[in-house]
């Protein structure tokens, strides 16, 4: 596979280090390539580890040149969502809010018992991440609340204060900032005499690369559309 990064920070430079055996050039102010239209060489994909400000420059590019393109940025706004919606209308495009396979699995997991628990048990969703993070609550925070969310039509509540006693049909949303946590999510089911967690944690940003990575591979030779890491987990 050969594969332009766009974006030469931290998760940048660990894709780079990985694909060190087969092509890649990676795109960002501090590079060479400053552009994707900078690039000459061919390349096969193109895998966004950067901030939402490139999300133009990549629309125009692979509108006009149907490249596939992996986006690992979070951070979008709701217009910028349906813009990469929309370039799937051009273009192969997979977004995914997190790459660790285990996050993909864990969302699984929710999908499956949150109908089964929903009736009976309050759910709770606490994420904890660096103190460098810029946004909150978590992009896989809102994977995890969306796949709630869409079981339950609960109302999410985003943290709390003050005199505030919980509602039925409420789902509370809680982010923490501090050290280096790379990343923690949990989800809480709290039932009468009862407690069920699900929990991921993660130990380095490698996780995240090697999930992007299969997901480049994956897309290199799929079909105009819209996917995202379930269908290169579980080939829906």
């Amino acid at each position: 596979m050969k594969a332009v990064v766009v974006g030469y920070g931290a998760m940048g430079k660990i894709i780079s280090s990985m694909l060190e055996d087969e092509f890649l050039l990676p795109v960002s102010i501090e590079c060479e390539h400053k552009s994707l239209d900078d690039v000459k060489e061919d390349f096969d994909v193109i895998i966004d580890f950067s901030n939402p400000a490139n999300l133009d420059m990549i629309y125009n590019y692979c509108k006009k040149t149907k490249k596939p393109v992996v986006f690992a940025t979070t951070g979008y706004s709701d217009e910028q969502l349906a813009k990469i919606e929309d370039l799937a209308n051009y273009a192969p495009v997979l977004r995914s809010a997190n790459f660790s396979l285990g996050v993909i699995l864990l969302n699984r997991l929710v999908k499956e018992i949150t109908p089964i628990l929903k009736n009976d048990f309050d759910i709770e969703i606490t994420e904890a991440h660096h103190h460098n993070k810029v946004d909150a609550p978590s992009g896989t925070a809102k994977m995890l609340l969306k796949s709630v969310t869409d079981a339950t039509n609960f109302t999410p509540i985003y943290g709390r204060s003050g005199y505030c006693p919980r509602k039925p049909q409420e789902v509370g949303v809680h982010a923490i900032r501090g050290g280096s946590i790379v990343g923690e999510h949990e989800i809480m089911y709290c039932g009468e005499d009862e407690i069920i967690t699900l929990k991921h944690s993660a130990h380095s940003k490698k996780i995240f690369a090697v999930g992007a990575i299969k997901a480049a591979k994956w897309l290199v030779d799929k079909q105009i559309g819209y996917y995202d890491m379930e269908d290169v987990l579980f080939g829906e």
